[in-house]
């Protein structure tokens, strides 16, 4: 059974791509050892989802390296 972290007391951080044009951001919350909480920085008040952390970094990598373009 896996736990979930209690995100109440969360510091989330808007990631660098967001702009002040209601565009599709996320935030991410650091300082929950093994995840790493995200939510959508357009609905703060939904429930943030966690995802392990090397999973996350590897998510984020493969955004780096354009591995999700469209054409």
């Amino acid at each position: 059974m896996r736990h979930t972290p209690d995100l109440s007391t969360a510091c989330w951080r808007k990631s660098s791509y967001s702009n002040t044009n209601g565009g599709n951001c996320v935030e991410i919350a650091e300082g929950f050892p093994g995840v790493v909480p995200v939510r959508d920085s357009k609905n703060p008040d939904e429930p943030g989802l966690t995802f392990p952390t090397l999973l996350w970094t590897s998510f984020v990598r493969a955004v780096k390296h354009g591995e999700f373009r469209s054409n």
